[in-house]
């Protein structure tokens, strides 16, 4: 018998901006689209995958598809087979999601995950073989429901990959590009049904709980020389994981964290400001500008004022907390590129002549009427 793990819950908050997903408030940043990221449910859709974008790192790549599946998919027919298939990834992607894996795409009846990217996971090997052990276990409840002898394989691997976005600015092109991602999809389909086939880096961090494993070197596709591997069989006992500081940690919830979730970047990491967020600070700069020569005469001057001053603050705000989101997780975060410090420069500066345009329309007014308001 099997013997799976709860594994880590999902974070009550994005792990790295801190929107609130879950309770009350998720219903308010659903109003603006903000919710979930599908590919990791520990974040939210708006910090994706941008936190890792265009630098080299360190992953574990896991390819998980069902076995001997296509010679069946003829005798099913296209509605039964997409109906298991479609399935089978939902409960794959759950597997993956609960021990922080991202999922980075689905092919045919397999889908690939990358673990340590964007969130850091200190254990991603142990993850990402956890995850695959997870789905075999969960295998059987969709051999009930089918009434078919459905098995899964996986194939895993550990090394430096590029990561970012390809063929298009989209945030659903994110991948990440190696010879590990190559590794892990031969490993994959040298597979038998059942059975999850790692790399030796990956084994070499989950040696420990499986210590009878022996070596085997495998000619790959692609690959010059033979690959040192190891086959874990289904029913072991998935390593145990650790929630970590940052995943078992909910940050306060404030006014000023609304705030900063409702008019904040697309990747508050990187300080990209939301359109919201542009149009309150250019549009109020260049809307007060005209509006000075008959603010003196009409109803609307105070609260255009107020709104003014409220929303060059706001912008203000959401500057200051991305910035101290970026020094907090500095160790884990390239510069900013070019365009994000352009994007920040504009609405700081529009921010910043707004409140200045408010200081003058009260010097001129008091100077020409004797009083401030």
């Amino acid at each position: 018998m099997s013997e799976t793990q709860s594994g880590p819950p999902l974070s009550p908050q994005c792990a790295i901006c801190g929107t609130v997903l879950t309770g009350p408030w998720r219903h308010l940043f659903h109003l603006v689209g903000i919710k979930r990221s599908p590919r990791n449910p520990n974040i939210c859709n708006r910090c994706g995958a941008h936190v890792e974008e265009g630098r080299v790192v360190e992953v574990t790549v896991l390819f998980a598809d069902l076995s001997s599946f296509t010679e069946l998919t003829q005798e099913l027919g296209p509605e039964r087979t997409h109906e298991i298939v479609d399935t089978f990834l939902r409960t794959a992607s759950a597997a993956i999601a609960k021990f922080g894996g991202f999922i980075d795409k689905y092919i045919g009846d397999a889908a690939m995950a990358l673990f340590n990217v964007p969130v850091k996971l200190e254990d991603h090997p142990r993850r990402a073989v956890a995850a695959a052990l997870e789905l075999q276990a969960n295998m059987a409840a969709l051999r009930e429901r089918f009434q078919m002898d459905l098995k899964t394989a996986a194939g895993i691997a550990t090394g430096w990959a590029r990561v970012g976005r390809v063929g298009s600015s989209d945030n659903k092109d994110f991948t990440a590009i190696g010879d590990v991602v190559n590794l892990a999809a031969r490993l994959e389909a040298k597979t038998n049904p059942g059975e999850i086939l790692v790399s030796r880096e990956t084994y070499d961090k989950v040696a420990a709980d499986f210590p009878d494993v022996a070596p085997e070197q495998l000619a790959l596709k692609g690959f010059k020389d033979t690959v040192l591997t190891y086959r874990l069989h289904g029913g072991a006992r998935a390593p145990r994981i650790e929630a970590t500081e940052k995943e078992s940690k909910q940050r306060g919830i404030s006014w000023g964290a609304v705030v900063f979730g409702l008019l904040g970047a697309p990747c508050a990491v990187t300080t990209l400001i939301s359109p919201l967020a542009v149009i309150l600070g250019v549009g109020t700069l260049f809307g007060l500008s005209g509006a000075l020569a008959f603010l003196d005469q009409g109803p609307v001057r105070i609260p255009v004022l107020i709104f003014a001053v409220l929303a060059a603050l706001a912008n203000l705000y959401t500057l200051w907390r991305a910035r101290q989101i970026r020094a907090e997780s500095a160790e884990r975060l390239a510069g900013m590129t070019r365009l994000e410090k352009r994007s920040a420069a504009i609405v700081l500066i529009s921010a910043t002549a707004s409140l200045l345009m408010v200081v003058l329309e009260i010097v001129m007014h008091a100077l020409y009427h004797g009083s401030p308001l």
